[in-house]
């Protein structure tokens, strides 16, 4: 009796670095030496882009850039033996560049597919790039027919259905898809869609790793004919995964996958946090900075902070800085001192008093018959930045800024005090987040005491300073945030939801009069649909006021 034909695919869910064509092109190579001796796929699935990392940006402009790359194509193709690839990689034409995939096999191009599909939102802005292709890209290999796509490609209808209409019966899927929360499940619910539409299975390879403020989750995964799951690989872990066809019934029968490990879909909780500590480790290490420089004031989001930072890099690479005023409490002091020794980083307490005191009494005369106010708060945010701002310059240790995305929106940070810094791990966690994180975390393994996550916030910058002075409670305020950043929902519609017209007045005009600040904060984690800075654009200078 003959053997049903069979298709054995590998997943290569690789972190690769933007820019490092020379290095993608070899960790491209490693990985196929090793799928050759380790797991004997037919072929090996790269990610969209992989020769140059996504997304490359302006970078593709560069002469230099597009020679690297096509002779880093070279350098791959040849490499290329029996285990076939199909590699992601800008394609330089006469005029224009494609985002595109190469199918290659014994030092040959047997196929290219050129992106059809070119996102323009949100974060993406390929058509600034890329050129769209226009025609299916359907190989005949080894007795299957398969469709390439990349990305994009699948969330619209036309390119999945051109693919079918040209023979194809498998579809292979490069992306570079970005996390945010539920991300996975939209990208599952897409597919299923297409396969809806089309009958035929698709295998989705996805990138990973962390570029500035995107995160690439992985979740790499393949769905029969009739949209079930038949593998899942685990999200935020690099590796490669193999997935198997056969042809029931023989050379004539339709292809069906063997069923796979499904990796378990993550909490909303764990996935934000192992986001998080991806996005630090790679940002940290991409640059090759030895390590990292952090404030910790005995507050919930620098406590957050302390913990992502320790799980991304060890607590080796981790110092924590606590600088207390004359306005820091002594459970501050306890619960600070608590923590670091938990996590068993350096610890370094440098009183700010003196700094504080002699500025003032630079500016005296300056002040003189002008009552205290906001003015001498930010000061101490800034005699605390000069200090850690000392220690990163001295030391290489980049430092982290621990503000969240509730306190950006309303401008309830320090320009040039708190919010100086190289990266903000958590700038797209709302307060309400930083606390289901903090608790999240405990439960792994308790690091944060338990009073910094009971006790109500607090700058500590006057006596007995409560954020609630200031700002609406954040179970109010984080909702109306959401409606107008994610939403774009007016007073009227976010007044409908249940809120008071002044207060939702007073929050939305807090969050416009603020972009100046966030236009000059460091880049930080994306996890929301809607993050200040690659997907917000908003005029600093305008006069919209409803």
């Amino acid at each position: 009796m003959a053997t049903e034909p069979r298709l054995r695919l590998g997943l290569a869910q690789l972190d690769l670095l933007v820019g490092d064509v020379r290095g993608n092109a070899e960790r491209l190579i490693d990985t196929l030496r090793r799928a050759s001796s380790e797991l004997h796929p037919d072929i090996v699935l790269f990610p969209e882009l992989a020769l140059s990392g996504y997304p490359p940006e302006d970078l593709l402009f560069h002469g230099g850039f597009r020679h690297a790359v096509d002779a880093a194509l070279i350098r791959v193709r040849e490499a290329v033996g029996a285990v076939a690839a199909v590699v992601g990689y800008p394609e330089y034409t006469r005029g224009a560049i494609h985002n595109s995939a190469a199918f290659l096999s014994e030092g040959r191009v047997l196929a290219n597919h050129r992106k059809r599909e070119l996102p323009n939102y949100k974060v993406f802005d390929e058509k600034r790039y890329f050129r769209k292709g226009m025609e299916p890209t359907v190989i005949e290999y080894r007795g299957f027919r398969l469709g390439i796509l990349v990305c994009e490609d699948m969330w619209e209808p036309a390119a999945a259905r051109a693919a079918r209409d040209a023979g194809a019966e498998l579809l292979l899927v490069v992306n570079a898809s970005p996390y945010e929360l539920h991300k996975q499940r939209e990208r599952e619910t897409v597919v299923r869609q297409r396969i809806a539409e089309n009958r035929v299975p698709v295998a989705y390879v996805n990138i990973l790793g962390g570029q500035d403020e995107l995160i690439f989750d992985g979740n790499s995964f393949v769905m029969d004919a009739q949209g079930e799951l038949a593998m899942r690989a685990p999200a935020f872990e690099e590796g490669l995964y193999l997935a198997e066809f056969v042809r029931e019934g023989g050379a004539s029968g339709p292809v069906v996958p063997v069923r796979g490990v499904v990796a378990p879909e993550q909490s909303d909780e764990a996935s934000v946090y192992n986001a998080l500590v991806l996005g630090v480790r790679d940002y940290v290490n991409k640059h090759r900075f030895p390590g990292v420089v952090m404030g910790l004031s005995g507050g919930v989001d620098s406590a957050l902070t302390l913990a992502i930072a320790v799980d991304a890099l060890g607590p080796d690479r981790v110092q924590a800085v606590m600088m207390p005023s004359r306005y820091t409490s002594q459970m501050s002091l306890d619960d600070a001192a608590g923590q670091a020794g938990a996590m068993a980083v350096r610890y370094s307490v440098l009183p700010i008093e003196g700094m504080f005191e002699a500025t003032l009494s630079t500016l005296a005369a300056e002040f003189a018959g002008k009552k205290p106010d906001a003015t001498e708060e930010n000061i101490q945010s800034r005699c605390r930045m000069l200090l850690l701002m000392g220690l990163s310059n001295k030391t290489g240790r980049m430092l982290l800024t621990t503000g969240n995305k509730s306190e950006m929106a309303v401008g309830y940070a320090t320009l040039y005090g708190d919010m100086a810094g190289g990266f903000a791990p958590i700038k797209d966690c709302s307060k309400l987040l930083v606390y289901r994180l903090a608790a999240y975390r405990n439960r792994l393994g308790r690091v944060i005491p338990q009073r910094v996550i009971d006790r109500p916030p607090s700058a500590e910058l006057r006596p007995d300073q409560k954020d609630s002075d200031s700002l609406p409670p954040y179970e109010t305020l984080d909702p109306i945030l959401e409606a107008f950043i994610e939403d774009d929902l007016s007073v009227d519609q976010i007044e409908a939801r249940g809120f008071e017209r002044a207060t939702v007045a007073r929050v939305l005009d807090l969050v416009r009069r603020n972009e100046y600040k966030r236009r000059q904060a460091p880049p930080g984690v994306r996890v929301s649909r809607r993050a200040f800075g690659r997907d917000w654009r908003y005029p600093i200078t305008n006069g919209w006021r409803r």
